[in-house]
């Protein structure tokens, strides 16, 4: 059986499909091309952004600096706002030849990107400031639900905010959030169209339309086109495309609707990365820590060098499909220093993946025993994870926001009120979506709650037996061959009946549903030219529902529903003193609000409404005893605009810590008693030191703990006695959280055609997950052996330079990770990490009319 052919035709027919509109708005490109000089305003004024006066049509040479956010909801510049907050500029985004969320992440320091399992493995997973954001991403500032891959061919700039953010947007954003900008119709003509070539077959085409139809309205439309394999990784592939139609009537104002759709459809088969070397059972005396399989010898005495490339995934089994579809509705009105907004949107996503996730913790690898073959090591278990959800959601949001004064004391402020519904169905792929009984070597008739599971060895012990190997369930760790012509079986390990690989029945899907009703306010006030105010306030009014699914021959059960409902107070407030017109120093407080269920089963979710526990009371009970994880955040920072406001620094000093996360307690039952801790200093630079010389980044240093994470329980050899103490995390450093991470970007502009520029990015060591092995003696608990999975620091470095023949055509070449530095960028907290491209290099060609 091979899945992937039918996947491919359907994705060669997708592409065809939106090359074929991409040419047909080409076509279109004389006729526009007729008015390009008429592009800059009539009185040859342009607009200044980051210290550089450009024209509407050059919004690619804007530079690296932005003076506000997009969101009315920052109601004040960035120099006056009390706050973190980094925006990725387009300029950047076209720099350094980024094409997604993650890649675009990466120029920003304090974000890691982490790795998964079950719920969004392989989508977006930003942790800021040691917080997972990946629910807590926003577009044109409304909330951007669902599991994926976020691509921004049609996105105008990312904004990062850092800090606890429940006031700005809602649930969540506990360490931070993000804001995606998109783009939209504007008053100036104009086509820009890029195509792209590299190594690792990298093909990459964009086209952006901008058509005014009069001095009412106007369109735009982006498009994109991607296919490429990954540098220094064997197999994997990824294909990709989109479109992003919109309309605006009311160009100039004061009332204006803009009508806007976005669709992207990815496929591609997935990174399967490299697993750990060693697990609590198998690693050596003294090792407390380990990375990646690299060099090493197994127990059983075998010298094996990982290659660079090896891929331990199956092309006839693993893919990942996404789908995202987006329509929003924006209308707006100026009254005259009072603006109203509201913004409707209906969003779907899907995601659908089987996944091969390497080791699984079963001492495979490195080896358990030397005495057998089986157990000598060198071996990697290619487990599975699968699973097919749907992400639907309706949301509605309604901002007024301007400027007024009472008493000769300006107040610029920012009112929304928003309403949303997100329903969620999660399932999995199976053997046969309408058996529920399979084989076993121990047991003949197992069951499973959504249908037959697919065969991979699970029921034996151990996994990397002579058996396993041959039905291509195991492979060796240093020459894994992506081609082996695995089959799926029917009934399990042990049958040798085919069956293909389908959806479980609906029937058998967990079903997740949250609605919110919202309203916030917030104010900057003006007390005096040298002394603001700022302050935010909000309330969510919070239901959410879980209903687990049926088993598959369950034909009598109706299905169950937990619901629970919580209501949210989250505030910020800041004062800034301003010693200078271009420079601030502030100091903030801010708040966020984690309720059960955020992650409507998106992403992994310590607090979700169905996790197990050690409690003995019901699910119900559970839920109704579950309580909101709050999180504070204190900041005193420093910020300042240079040479004319072409540059901007900040520096800052922040401290937040997390309350009532959810744990075990010492009795084995759940309390909210789990605290973290983090503080650092963090120093960003942005825009143009000279007008030819640009640079973003910065450096930021994170001092993170754990301060209590609860306990664990061991029990004796005989079940007879279970003892509690502090988990293994407990006191320890923070997952996904580097205490030092910077990033550096520059380009000079040697001639007035001829740019040069590069990066530098370094992070420190990188954390996934803490483990350990205990036992009971004397009547205590005694750890024998404690482990830390982590990937360890890497410097990355990065170049790039551009040539303009004319003022239409330019030609930009990237090569990031010049050195070909083999690192890996992604710890999970146990059975893998994910091992980083090599040296890509990207040549673009830009024409744009």
């Amino acid at each position: 059986m091979n899945l992937n052919e039918s996947r491919n035709r359907a994705s060669t027919a997708s592409s065809f499909l939106a090359l074929s509109c991409v040419g047909l708005f080409a076509s279109a490109a004389p006729a526009i091309a007729q008015s390009a000089d008429q592009a800059a305003s009539d009185d040859g004024q342009g607009r200044k952004l980051g210290g550089v006066v450009v024209t509407d049509t050059a919004i690619d040479e804007q530079g690296y600096k932005v003076d506000k956010p997009d969101s009315p909801k920052y109601t004040a510049p960035l120099v006056d706002t009390p706050r973190s907050i980094t925006v990725i500029p387009a300029s950047v985004i076209k720099d350094t030849a980024s094409v997604s969320l993650t890649e675009a992440l990466r120029t920003v320091p304090g974000i890691t990107l982490g790795a998964g399992e079950g719920g969004n493995p392989l989508g977006d997973r930003p942790f800021i400031r040691g917080f997972d954001s990946q629910a807590s991403t926003y577009l044109d500032g409304v909330r951007d639900i669902g599991a994926q891959s976020r691509e921004i061919f049609a996105i105008e700039q990312i904004e990062v905010v850092k800090g606890s953010d429940s006031t700005t947007g809602g649930r969540g954003g506990a360490g931070g959030s993000l804001n995606l900008v998109s783009k939209a119709p504007r008053v100036d003509r104009f086509i820009a169209a890029s195509a792209s070539v590299g190594n690792a077959d990298y093909k990459r085409a964009t086209i952006d339309i901008n058509q005014p139809l009069s001095d009412l309205a106007g369109i735009r439309l982006n498009a994109m086109w991607h296919d490429q394999d990954v540098a220094g990784r064997d197999a994997i592939w990824s294909k990709r495309w989109g479109i992003a139609p919109s309309l605006k009537i009311g160009m100039d104002g004061p009332t204006s609707l803009t009508l806007g759709y976005y669709h992207l459809h990815t496929n591609e088969l997935p990174d399967s990365g490299i697993p750990y070397l060693y697990t609590n059972g198998n690693a050596p005396a003294g090792v407390t820590e380990t990375g990646p399989a690299r060099d090493f010898t197994t127990i059983g005495g075998r010298d094996v060098s990982v290659p660079r490339g090896a891929y331990y995934g199956l092309k006839s089994r693993d893919f990942r499909k996404t789908n995202v579809d987006n329509f929003t509705i924006r209308a707006e009105h100026d009254f005259g220093g009072v603006t109203l907004r509201n913004t409707s949107r209906y969003g779907r996503s899907t995601q659908g993946y089987v996944w091969t996730q390497p080791d699984d913790q079963q001492g495979n690898v490195y080896g358990t025993n030397a005495a057998s073959p089986a157990t000598a090591g060198g071996y990697v278990w290619r487990r599975v994870n699968s699973r097919y959800s749907e992400t639907k959601g309706l949301l509605n949001q309604t901002d007024l926001f301007g400027e007024f004064s009472v008493g000769g004391i300006k107040n610029s402020f920012a009112a929304s009120i928003e309403f949303s519904e997100e329903k969620v169905g999660n399932g999995s792929y199976v053997s046969d979506p309408n058996r529920s009984t399979y084989q076993t070597p121990t047991n003949p008739a197992a069951t499973s709650a959504s249908g037959v599971p697919i065969a991979t060895g699970s029921n034996f012990n151990p996994r990397c037996t002579t058996a396993m190997l041959d039905r291509y369930n195991c492979t060796t760790v240093d020459s894994p061959n992506a081609n082996d012509p695995w089959v799926s079986y029917y009934g399990g390990d042990v049958s040798s009946v085919l069956s293909p690989i389908q959806r479980s029945l609906r029937k058998t899907w967990t079903l997740s549903k949250t609605t919110t009703k919202a309203a916030s306010l917030f104010d900057t006030i003006t007390i005096s030219d040298q002394l603001l105010i700022n302050l935010g306030g909000r309330f969510d009014r919070y239901e959410t529902s879980v209903s687990p699914g049926i088993a598959t021959d369950d034909m009598t059960s109706s299905r169950s529903t937990i619901t629970r409902k919580d209501d949210l107070w989250t505030y910020q407030a800041g004062i800034v003193f301003k010693p200078t017109e271009n420079s601030s120093i502030y100091a903030s407080t801010s708040t966020s609000a984690t309720p059960p269920g955020s992650f409507l089963a998106n992403g992994s979710e310590a607090n979700g409404l169905t996790t197990s526990s050690s409690t003995p009371i019901t699910p119900q009970e559970l839920t109704d005893a579950l309580k909101v994880e709050k999180t504070k955040s204190y900041e005193i920072g420093a910020k300042a605009n240079l040479f004319g406001d072409s540059l901007a620094l900040t520096l800052a000093a922040f401290h937040t810590e997390t309350k009532n996360a959810r744990a075990t307690g010492d009795a084995g039952t759940v309390v909210f008693v789990g605290e973290r801790r983090i503080k650092g200093i963090e120093f960003g630079f942005n825009g143009n030191i000279t007008p030819e010389w640009n640079v973003f980044g910065g450096y930021t240093y994170m001092d993170s703990k754990i301060v209590d994470a609860g306990y664990t329980a061991t029990s004796n050899a005989d079940k007879t006695v279970t003892l509690y103490a502090p988990a293994a995390s407990a006191g320890r450093q923070f997952p996904n959280t580097p205490k030092h991470s910077l990033t550096a970007f520059t380009n000079y502009k040697i001639t007035p055609a001829f740019t040069v520029g590069g990066g530098a990015i370094y992070m420190s060591k990188v954390y996934g997950g803490y483990s350990d092995t205990r036992i009971i003696q004397n009547n205590a608990v005694v750890i024998t052996k404690s482990l830390a999975r982590m990937v360890p620091s890497y410097w990355r470095f990065d170049a790039n330079a551009s040539y303009s023949f004319n003022d239409a055509v330019s030609l930009q070449v990237n090569v990031n990770n010049v050195f070909n530095k083999r690192y890996y960028d992604k710890a999970y907290a146990a059975h893998y990490a994910n091992q980083a491209a090599g040296r890509t290099a990207i040549a673009t060609l830009n024409i744009k009319y």
